[in-house]
């Protein structure tokens, strides 16, 4: 419905927590959305992923990350931007250089947005005159549901109620929201959680 005409490129940064990796493409796989990213992205997805679970102790924290990023690129097989090189030159200036691969990209694919929670590395005196905003995953989340909030909140209602380890209350998942930083994403769920 909304796909057809809006690209958001999400950053690593957006992609490697669970919760909000699973809002993001439940919310592209209900077509709110054209969802783009490069081998970068992806790359730094699963080490960030492999990173997060060695911290919680899992021992085949490795495979889970690669298995992931396999699902993800099974899931949507036309996210991949390639060839975006020659859009580096436009990306000199950023505070951290290492994230000119991802305006690059993103400017490939003509996104409409960027969806990181780096917004401090994309300064707007250097992206307003590309033609792309730079939202935070929480801010995109937010504005994403309101755009249909009775498909969105179905959408999310089908990836709660595939969390199995443990099941997640609506209650519990907005709880788990709200420690991610997803508080935007919680106040324009919150009126619908009998839903949910």
């Amino acid at each position: 419905m909304f796909a057809n005409r809006f690209t958001a490129f999400v950053d690593a940064c957006a992609l490697a927590g669970a919760l909000k990796r699973n809002l993001l493409l439940t919310l592209a796989e209900a077509d709110f959305f054209r969802l783009r990213w490069s081998s970068t992205v992806l790359d730094e997805t699963q080490a960030a992923i492999e990173k997060i679970l060695l911290e919680k102790g899992a021992p085949d924290a490795e495979a889970r990350a690669r298995r992931a990023r396999a699902s993800m690129e099974v899931a949507f097989e036309d996210a991949q931007v390639e060839d975006f090189e020659k859009f580096l030159c436009v990306c000199e200036g950023l505070p951290d250089p290492d994230d000119a691969h991802v305006l690059a990209a993103a400017l490939k694919t003509q996104a409409a947005v960027i969806v990181t929670d780096n917004l401090k590395d994309f300064p707007a005196e250097l992206i307003k005159p590309l033609n792309i905003e730079v939202r935070s995953t929480d801010a995109f989340l937010a504005d994403t549901i309101m755009l249909d909030t009775g498909r969105a909140v179905a959408a999310i209602r089908k990836m709660r109620e595939r969390f199995k380890r443990p099941e997640k209350t609506a209650e519990a998942m907005f709880l788990d929201m709200e420690a991610s930083g997803l508080t935007e994403t919680v106040d324009a769920l919150r009126a619908h959680v009998l839903s949910l």
